[in-house]
């Protein structure tokens, strides 16, 4: 009988999927048995990301990879125009989803969930996989019990399609359990630009700062009086986020439904 957790990779050819193949190809704990990408059809998964051919062929259709896959897992970083479709399809194949795409709504979540449950089955959508970020969540979290004046700066690259990120967003609502909302800044203040003072969330403000050269950094800055803390995380390559995402696999196999954060999984 194998052992390993049998893993699909949605999005192969894109440079988060790339990496998770990586991963997967390398770990004697995890076996890569399907691989999708609209643009790579038919090449050997090993030779997309510089490896030795792996004997998995990309497919183009993911119904269609997974039907003839005993697939564990599907692990998903494409986007968010098709996250929502190719999650459908993974819970009706009975394949758990994994995924790192950003922009669900609450309804979204509340479908994945629903669906899972009646397949027996569970997922994750985690805005961020870095195990390192999710400590600056919960640090962030346990501080703002203390200091409740907070601003959120985060740093991605022009190419993000999102704003705020995902990260900054999961970090705000974990804050906003911790603290009561307060509006903050002087109440007569008056934005002579329209959005200098970011976006606006419980009270505080979220800014999204989107430039060539960076990669995913975040700051939550607290102030009180006669001191601030900062707590910050710099993220430089994708490699990076690949430990989490192996917990994420092979915690997935163990629950029922869709748990959206990635802390639920780090004690």
């Amino acid at each position: 009988m194998d052992a390993k957790i049998h893993v699909a990779v949605a999005g192969a050819s894109g440079r988060m999927g790339q990496e998770v193949v990586k991963m997967v190809l390398a770990d004697s704990e995890l076996r890569l048995v399907a691989a999708t990408s609209r643009s790579q059809d038919g090449i050997d998964a090993g030779t997309l990301v510089g490896k030795e051919p792996c004997g998995v062929l990309v497919r183009n259709d993911l119904d269609a990879a997974l039907a003839s896959a005993d697939a564990h897992v599907l692990v998903d970083f494409t986007t968010p125009h098709t996250v929502m479709a190719n999650s459908r399809i993974a819970i009706r194949h009975r394949v758990r989803p994994v995924i790192g795409t950003t922009g669900f709504t609450p309804d979204d979540i509340g479908e994945l969930d629903k669906l899972c449950k009646e397949n027996g089955i569970g997922g994750i959508i985690a805005p961020n996989f870095s195990i390192g970020a999710i400590l600056m969540m919960k640090f962030a979290a346990q501080a703002a019990k203390y200091m409740p004046h907070v601003e959120i700066v985060e740093y991605h690259g022009d190419q993000k399609l999102d704003a705020p990120s995902g990260t900054s967003i999961k970090t705000a609502e974990l804050i906003a359990q911790n603290r009561q909302e307060l509006r903050q800044g002087n109440p007569n203040e008056q934005e002579t630009i329209e959005g200098a003072r970011g976006g606006y969330y419980n009270g505080f403000r979220i800014h999204s700062v989107r430039l060539p050269g960076i990669f995913a950094q975040q700051e939550v800055l607290f102030g009180g009086f006669g001191q601030t803390l900062k707590i910050r995380h710099d993220s430089y390559e994708r490699a990076g986020y690949m430990p989490g995402v192996k917990i994420a696999v092979q915690k997935v196999l163990e629950i029922s439904g869709i748990v959206y954060g990635f802390e639920h999984f780090i004690d």
